[in-house]
């Protein structure tokens, strides 16, 4: 098991400039280091206008929102072709996920995003939704 006091890169033969480090002090650089750059680099890289990150957070909270709107969704219409549920039950599921489309559709439509919005690149693993 490897400790902090333990944990030490290992340089690669040949390489050029190594210097060993101890994950502690890595950690305290970095911690020190991100301590003095939040006014200076870090400001110039993060875009911190208020309706920006509003706009952004917004639009987090929409895409959770929608994919568990979408997981329930499929977890009920499995219900549905189960034959678990009675009629008045099936009537209700649907009206629910209606009026929580049309949520949906009204605070996407506040905050200017559209349904691809909401379909975050997850890079290598593909769209989310």
């Amino acid at each position: 098991m490897f400790t902090s006091q333990s944990l030490r890169a290992v340089p690669k033969p040949g390489s050029v400039g190594f210097k060993e480090h101890r994950l502690d002090d890595v950690v305290h650089q970095i911690e020190v280091q991100g301590a003095l750059e939040e006014t200076g680099e870090l400001s110039r890289r993060i875009d911190a206008d208020p309706d920006s990150v509003q706009q952004g957070l917004a639009q987090l909270v929409l895409t959770i929102v929608e994919l568990l709107r979408q997981l329930m969704e499929r977890q009920a219409l499995r219900r549905i072709d189960g034959g678990g549920l009675s009629d008045e039950q099936v009537e209700n599921l649907g009206r629910t996920f209606m009026e929580l489309d049309r949520a949906m559709e009204e605070l996407r439509g506040h905050f200017g995003l559209e349904p691809e919005d909401l379909n975050l690149d997850l890079g290598p693993l593909g769209r989310l939704l």
